[in-house]
């Protein structure tokens, strides 16, 4: 059973439920070497993506308790919290923008935004991630958000046959400032 989330607004985007619709946009987007690669995947320039492939993408968001679609006008990428552990008052987050036009001009950091705030005004004390210490781009958006540095898994990630290491980040209730 998927919570009942909000539709949560900004001046550039919502962050919505995802629909039907999303899956053509999707499908649209094919897959890109660099977010691939980001997500800590082996891009193959020759395998195909395909309309289930899409399907699949957006039926895993809706079954997600946690998780937005990023509408920038129409489906860009995603947001959502997983790992949830209520006693402790802490989830983790993930993001993606899958369309490589809104990279780098702040939509990521603008979808962060909108979720911390209202996973912090929903009770939560704590919000972590990880990162591939080698994706510059998505570092530079979480620091803005305020998430800090707390540790680094050595090589954790098999990435287009070299070993990365993951960069652990966290933020605290009392340390975000929202927008």
């Amino acid at each position: 059973m998927t919570a009942d989330l909000p539709e949560l607004r900004s001046a550039r985007l919502i962050l919505r439920r995802p629909t039907s619709q999303d899956v053509e946009v999707r499908f649209a987007l094919g897959r890109h070497r660099e977010i691939v690669e980001a997500y800590g995947g082996t891009f193959d320039p020759t395998a195909p993506f395909t309309r289930s492939h899409a399907e699949a993408a957006i039926r895993f968001f809706e079954k997600q308790d946690y998780a937005w679609v990023i509408d920038a006008g129409r489906f860009i990428g995603q947001v959502r919290f997983h790992s949830l552990v209520r006693q402790d008052k802490r989830a983790a987050l993930a993001i993606g923008i899958e369309d490589p036009a809104y990279l780098g001009k702040g939509y990521g950091t603008e979808a962060i935004s909108l979720a911390l705030t209202h996973a912090f005004g929903s009770g939560l004390h704590r919000i972590s991630l990880r990162v591939l210490a080698s994706n510059a781009r998505a570092i530079a958006c979480y620091r803005k958000c305020g998430f800090v540095e707390e540790g680094r898994e050595r090589e954790a990630a098999f990435v287009n046959g070299t070993w990365q290491d993951d960069i652990i980040m966290g933020l605290l209730d009392r340390e975000f400032s929202q927008p």
